[in-house]
């Protein structure tokens, strides 16, 4: 209960630090949003229209309104799992309700999610680097922003809280500047807010020739909506919301000055109309600061992939990797194989579409299946909670409505460039199922045995025997059962084939992943006093599984309470700790040649332990001491092949 009301406390409290780092964590993707969104509706060299640039700038406003703000800042920061927002947390929040089918739209929501994280930093880095243009126009950007990815994913393995206390007032300084600035420009011409009216966004969709096609540039405004829920934990319900009013009028300040300046002047340039409307006196500066402003979404977007893709580890859905908290900041985490992964999918992206104005192609499609996703996870969530079903029914439609209108008109970019995101989206979505399906697969293999008084006796008698020479004083075993009366069969032949272990005490560890957040608890089983413990580990899908710790921690806890008794024998007289010695002994399985399998199911499988590759073994994947750990191996049959007749000549 205390949990839950700190919680409550955390999300309702709003101080002027919480603001700030929100504006720093929180908005940084839709905040670089006026970069960029313009140049993909309204390209150099084209005749302003009146009706055209009044039409996208109310289509914006109400995209923020509707998309931002009333479904995302309103209504889905209310779903929070223990504090924690995303779509994997909305997913473990609500699968008790609906069951696990649940499962594939998780899936792919976060898979186009990381697959946005690829082209966000090279598109938002790009816009503006190319602002220097208009000082230098011979100046080759790709190289610089090449050289700034580089920089930025070379830094995450130090932690970023150092430059982390920055991102704040800078960003402050930004949507300051950016709202400042749309105002000078719309002093001009403020006729323009006129565009409040939505009867101006109607006439573009439904009457302006091929107007309802712009809503795939449109969309660009609001593709940072979705790192408000994931970065909810960090920065607290209210702080997002309080510091959104600013960032929102800030935001359609530029966007309005913007559109006063197409209006006045005419006609579009190759220069982005946000550079347009920047005073000529604080030009350079101002390339600098959007710069900086572009760098800290980046980083802001890297650090939400690395707590997706540590969220997906810890629910099953990808193979486990090296996770490394590299700062004292809460949350921050860093996972080496998605970080350079992530490096060149951003590289690439750079080498082939080279101009933002190109990257706007792909960007954009696949966080629209993100959205799509969410809102039907959080039509199930309010239907979780009771909420009246014509309240469900409508925020439902609304939503739905809106995202898919915005998906259709994003499918025309699949030819220039969107087919790139797709297939990526669609390769970790297939990498995410595959595992999942593999995993259940192979504990479905898995072969248990009672741990009736026979076995367990004989597990005494092996720890008494003075004749076996004592493999270790513990030795712990990882085991799927979570009954303390049941154990693996591959255990016992661990334990009692060649060379015999012999251990003062036995522990069988099951590893938990709860579906909140941040749960760190544990439960024990006496089998048999000083020699035989079950132990039951209920870790939150946010914990690292540091299990070598909670080793000790646990077997502590027992000595100083007397329910573990360690016989001071000569060993133990001279060992470094109050624990003795231990070990580990992970069995890891391998795919028999003696399987005879449908070809699905033996691709399934064949893929399952082709993905083990790429993650990290066991000993790593449960924050084990490497010095204290024992590998074993054991074939897995899934079908026995048919009998071999085998004829002797």
């Amino acid at each position: 209960m205390d949990a839950i009301n700190g919680q409550q406390s955390f999300h309702q409290r709003v101080k002027a630090a919480g603001v700030l780092i929100a504006a720093g964590i929180v908005f940084g993707d839709i905040g670089t949003s006026p970069l960029y969104t313009y140049n993909a509706i309204f390209h150099s060299g084209e005749i302003i229209v009146p009706e055209k640039a009044l039409g996208v700038l109310s289509c914006v406003i109400w995209t923020l309104t509707l998309q931002t703000t009333i479904k995302y800042v309103l209504i889905t920061l209310q779903a929070d799992n223990k504090g924690e927002g995303g779509i994997f947390s909305l997913f473990a929040l609500i699968k008790r309700y609906y069951g696990k089918w649940l499962i594939v739209m998780a899936i792919i929501g976060g898979s186009f999610l990381v697959a946005d994280g690829i082209i966000t930093p090279p598109i938002s880095v790009a816009s503006a680097v190319e602002g220097m243009l208009a000082i230098y126009p011979d100046l080759p950007t790709v190289p610089i922003v090449i050289a700034i990815i580089i920089a930025l994913f070379l830094i995450q393995q130090f932690g970023t809280q150092q430059i982390g206390r920055f991102f704040g007032p800078v960003m402050l300084v930004w949507f300051t500047f950016i709202g400042v600035i749309g105002l000078l420009a719309l002093s001009k011409e403020p006729s323009v807010l006129n565009a409040i009216n939505p009867k101006y966004a109607f006439d573009l969709l439904v009457h302006y020739p091929k107007g309802f096609w712009l809503l795939g540039g449109i969309f660009l405004c609001t593709t940072g909506a979705e790192a408000m829920y994931s970065d909810m934990g960090h920065v607290g319900r209210n702080n997002i919301r309080v510091s959104w009013i600013y960032i929102k009028v800030s935001l359609l300040l530029c966007y309005a000055g913007q559109t006063a300046w197409l209006i006045t002047s005419g006609k579009a340039t190759d220069l982005s109309p946000f550079y347009n409307i920047v005073p000529q006196a604080i030009y350079l500066p101002s390339v600098i600061l959007a710069t900086l402003a572009t760098i800290i979404a980046s980083q802001a977007l890297i650090s939400g992939c690395f707590t997706l893709a540590n969220e997906a580890i810890h629910l099953g859905f990808w193979p486990r990797h090296r996770i490394i908290f590299p700062g004292t900041v809460r949350g921050q985490i860093y996972i080496p194989f998605f970080n350079w992964a992530l490096m060149v999918a951003c590289i690439s992206m750079v080498l082939y579409f080279r101009e933002s104005k190109n990257m706007e192609a792909a960007f954009g499609l696949s966080v629209t299946l993100t959205m799509l996703t969410t809102t039907g996870l959080i039509a199930l969530w309010l239907r979780a909670k009771r909420k009246p079903l014509i309240m469900v029914l409508s925020v439902t439609i609304v939503f739905m409505s809106v995202e898919f209108s915005f998906l259709i008109a994003n499918l025309q970019k699949i030819k220039e460039g969107g087919w790139i995101m797709l297939v990526v989206g669609a390769v970790i979505t297939g990498i995410m199922l595959i595992w999942r399906s593999g995993r259940l697969q192979q504990s479905l293999m898995v072969k248990y045995r009672s741990f009736n008084p026979e076995n367990l006796q004989r597990l005494i008698e092996l720890s008494h025997q003075k004749d076996v020479a004592n493999f270790a004083t513990h030795l712990i075993y990882l085991t799927a059962s979570k009954n303390a009366t049941e154990i693996e069969d591959k255990t016992l032949l661990s334990i009692f084939s060649n060379p015999i272990k012999k251990a003062d005490v036995y522990w069988f560890y099951h590893v938990e992943i709860a579906d909140e957040p941040h749960l760190l608890q544990y439960s024990i089983t006496t089998l048999s006093a000083n020699n035989v413990y079950h132990v039951n580990l209920r870790l939150g899908f946010r914990v690292y599984p540091r299990v070598d710790l909670f080793f000790r921690l646990i077997a502590n806890e027992l000595l100083k309470s007397g329910e573990l008794e360690m016989e001071r024998t000569t060993i133990m007289k001279y060992a470094a700790n109050h624990i003795g010695d231990y070990k580990f002994v992970i069995i890891n399985s391998y795919l028999s040649f003696d399987n005879e399998l449908p070809f699905w199911k033996a691709l399934l499988i064949r893929s399952y332990y082709n993905l083990k590759g790429i993650g990290v073994s066991d000993d790593i994947n449960y924050g084990l001491d490497q010095s204290n750990v024992i590998i074993e191996k054991y074939p897995l049959v899934f079908k026995d092949r048919k009998p071999l007749k085998l004829e002797r000549i």
